[in-house]
């Protein structure tokens, strides 16, 4: 069975409330046996903790998300900087910047951005990196902490971004997305760019395949995507799983955890 990586799934959320043992299971089955467990906002560190803590394939990380800004108090910052303290904890994330949302005040999104952005450089800790409708200004921001490390989520930008971000040592999420015919640039640079920085996610329970489209996605279902990138590739299925899990073993820093 091959071993697969989910860099990026919400199985703390309420989707998932009836039946989260039964993914987890599904998942394990489908060759998914590490998962990275990105926060919200801060109320969700504690259940993401509990959740890492009872299921020893799972990994937490915490921070504040651009798009629950109305959820966050400046107090929140100094409270992450205590939750980052956590041995278990893997990333800061998800954090970023999303400019597509209307309602959201941009000078207060990059106001937490920084804030957490300087925690992570603080405790040597890799970022996860929401940046939809923002990706040019969080590649400048990303730019003014040199060093810093991490993973650009559900990345759809374009070519030129894509580079940056290699060429940063940035890694790109790909998840779903990619599995669409439509998503042709997507696909692209898929097919161009360099394996050590990509990595294989779920976004679960949003973002599913071409195949599950309108349903609840989950993370065994990031083998639709491996399939996909393998045949775009031209690679085999076993050679991107072993390079995509590997990616996300080092970037999170999982093997010495696991000592």
């Amino acid at each position: 069975m091959l071993s697969l990586a989910d860099s990026h799934v919400h199985l703390d959320d309420v989707a998932f409330a009836d039946d989260r043992d039964a993914v987890i299971e599904r998942a394990g089955r489908a060759g998914v046996d590490t998962m990275i467990i990105p926060a919200v906002d801060a109320h969700s560190w504690p259940r993401i903790k509990t959740l890492c803590t009872n299921h020893c394939q799972l990994f937490p990380a915490f921070g504040l998300h651009p798009m629950y800004l109305k959820h966050h108090l400046p107090e929140h910052v100094d409270a992450l900087s205590a939750w980052l303290d956590d041995t278990g904890v893997v990333a800061v994330g998800e954090i970023g910047l999303d400019f597509h949302v209307t309602d959201l005040d941009h000078d207060l999104q990059r106001h937490y951005f920084t804030s957490q952005l300087k925690l992570a450089r603080e405790r040597e800790l890799p970022v996860i990196v929401h940046a939809r409708g923002a990706l040019e200004e969080v590649i400048l921001t990303l730019r003014q902490f040199p060093g810093i490390r991490g993973v650009v989520h559900s990345f759809s930008g374009s070519e030129q971004q894509a580079q940056q971000l290699w060429r940063m040592g940035f890694h790109l999420g790909l998840g779903g997305p990619v599995t669409y015919e439509r998503a042709q640039r997507l696909r692209r640079i898929v097919t161009q760019m360099p394996m050590e920085y990509l990595l294989l996610e779920s976004d679960a329970p949003d973002q599913p395949d071409a195949t599950h489209r309108g349903q609840r996605n989950e993370p065994a279902r990031i083998l639709e995507v491996l399939r996909c990138i393998a045949t775009l590739r031209g690679e085999s299925e076993a050679s991107v799983a072993a390079a995509t899990t590997a990616n996300v073993r080092r970037l999170f820093d999982l093997d010495r955890r696991a000592i």
